[in-house]
């Protein structure tokens, strides 16, 4: 009864029952922390110098690029371009004498794929004819626009990043190679000078080349008067008798490529902004550590069965080849691919493939490094780990080169040994498969396959390996795509088809699944029971079936 209730009835959980997830708090953007004024920004952004490149070059829709930490200024900085431009244009050109139209800015709000990369897809969405990019850059090669890089200017104590050096190298005659990161570069020419009055005469410094093959990716490595030096690890001296002082914390990718080609590498941690405290120089963090995790990862790989191509730039320039390449050397080895563009890399995203052992990233070549502690369910590698992965175990050597991105892949440089390798031995494993005069592959002489993490043995990691037709006239089969109308032997297990291919991920839909999608649940099978009336009337005074016909 209604009058029973002395209280509202509980519908939600007492509050000491809630299980509160509480997000750390994230550190301020260094444009929340740095209130600049507009002279100050014209001088960080470098707006004059953009804008005379934008002019010089008649571009007119003019996409602009920040990293998240830098997005606050991002208004401010258009308002200041589109004025030094306004301020241009309307300078009489001397080819015609007439004024130019009103450019039009547009802020890339949130980039596609890796900040470091320029946001080719977003760009064009406004039909963009320029990009201009600020912040650190991997300065891999774009496909489509046109790109003007600005690294931003940011304050550092030249003296105390001069006391460091000379910390860590009491040596005069110490052999070094001065670098820093492309937000820091143009401090790099004051302190090498500076290094040099102190008699560091085998001090070399370097500057920003758009490379990333390079002895050292993106530099050149340079001498006082600016000439370059062919330095590497062949030459006379060898880049192995250099160590590198690198002002700013590098991205892991450069550490673990540069790991094996240099004696040694110290870091000089610059202050985040507006910190007070200045760092002391850092040695190179434990890369043998490193390495050896990314060589389990890729022993995982090399025993799985279906590798997803996960796609992590539209921009770069040889990206389609890239994905074209790393596909035939996953079907060379018998193995299914299956590409996948999900954007921006998260392991949510990720774990919604299920039927995925491993993944290679397709990416430039410091996006395509993916952290261990960034929690994926799949080991994530790279094309270069993947090349090492799909090795047989008796030609496998991982030894210490290490390279990140796709800059490599379609015939890469000199220098990445490894990589061409890799290559011989899976175009060596390309064409038909040998079929015995049975009309089925001689699995049984094959050697079995391990796991070489857990020793146990492996039977899926070459799910493409279908039975082929049956020698005709002593010829051989068609092959694993090829198609013949002869008498075959059927599998010895029934396995999922999409338009008569073998389906490895369709198979594990269908068998390791528990939902499978709507209308999975229906069997199809016909029932027929006998058909009962419900309920009828109003929700004060239901009747059912027969009651309410004697009512």
């Amino acid at each position: 009864m209604a009058g029973d209730l002395v209280a509202p009835p509980v519908l939600s959980t007492p509050a000491e029952h809630l299980f509160e997830h509480v997000e750390p708090a994230e550190p301020p953007t260094e444009s929340q922390v740095l209130h600049r004024t507009d002279d100050a920004l014209r001088d960080v952004y470098e707006i004059r110098r953009t804008a005379a490149e934008l002019h010089a070059a008649k571009r007119r829709r003019v996409a602009l690029q920040f990293p998240d930490s830098m997005l606050g200024d991002a208004p401010r900085v258009a308002g200041l371009l589109k004025e030094d431009l306004s301020r241009l244009d309307a300078t009489p050109t001397q080819e015609d004498g007439r004024e130019r139209g009103d450019a039009r800015i547009y802020i890339l709000a949130d980039t596609s794929y890796s900040a470091c990369c320029v946001d080719e897809i977003a760009a064009e969405h406004v039909d963009a004819d320029v990009v201009v990019h600020y912040g650190r850059s991997c300065l891999s090669p774009t496909s489509r626009l046109s790109v003007v890089y600005v690294f931003t200017k940011h304050q550092l104590e030249e003296a105390l990043v001069t006391e460091a050096f000379t910390g860590e190298f009491p040596d005069t005659e110490a052999r070094v190679v001065l670098m820093a990161d492309v937000t820091f570069q143009d401090h790099l020419s004051s302190i090498f000078h500076s290094l040099r009055g102190r008699g560091y005469n085998n001090l070399l410094s370097t500057k920003v080349v758009h490379n990333p093959l390079g002895s050292v990716p993106n530099r050149l490595i340079v001498d006082a008067d600016g000439l370059e030096l062919n330095i590497s690890e062949t030459s006379d001296p060898s880049l192995r008798e250099y160590a590198i002082f690198h002002v700013s914390s590098p991205p892991t990718s450069l550490l673990l490529a540069l790991s094996s080609r240099v004696k040694s590498f110290h870091i000089y941690p610059t202050p985040a902004p507006g910190a007070l405290s200045s760092p002391s120089v850092a040695s190179l963090p434990p890369t043998r550590a490193i390495l050896g995790r990314r060589y389990a990862k890729v022993l995982t790989l090399a025993t799985a069965g279906i590798i997803g191509i996960l796609v992590n730039t539209l921009s770069v320039t040889n990206y389609l080849s890239s994905i074209t390449r790393i596909r035939q050397q996953i079907t060379a080895a018998g193995k299914k691919s299956y590409t996948v563009v999900v954007g921006k890399l998260n392991p949510a995203k990720l774990a919604n493939f299920a039927e995925i052992d491993g993944w290679v990233v397709v990416g430039c070549w410091e996006s395509s490094l993916v952290e261990d502690d960034a929690g994926f369910y799949r080991p994530v590698i790279t094309p270069f780990e993947l090349e090492v992965a799909l090795m047989g175990d008796e030609t496998r050597i991982w030894g210490e080169r290490w390279w990140g991105g796709i800059e490599g892949v379609n015939g890469g440089s000199d220098e990445n040994e490894a990589t061409k390798a890799a290559g011989e031995v899976t175009v060596a494993r390309e064409g038909p498969l040998e079929v015995e005069d049975g009309g089925v592959e001689e699995e049984e002489s094959e050697p079995p396959e391990f796991d070489l993490r857990t020793g146990r043995l492996v039977s899926h990691s070459r799910p493409m390996k279908a039975p082929s037709a049956p020698r005709q006239n002593g010829t051989s089969g068609e092959g694993i795509t090829g198609h013949s109308d002869a008498l075959a032997l059927r599998p010895r297990s029934e396995l999922a088809t999409v338009k008569g291919a073998v389906s490895p991920g369709a198979e594990f839909l269908r068998s390791q699944r528990t939902w499978q999608g709507l209308g999975s649940d229906f069997d199809g099978t016909e029932r027929s029971t006998a058909v009962e009336e419900g309920r009828s009337g109003v929700a004060r005074g239901y009747t059912v079936g027969e009651a309410a016909e004697r009512r």
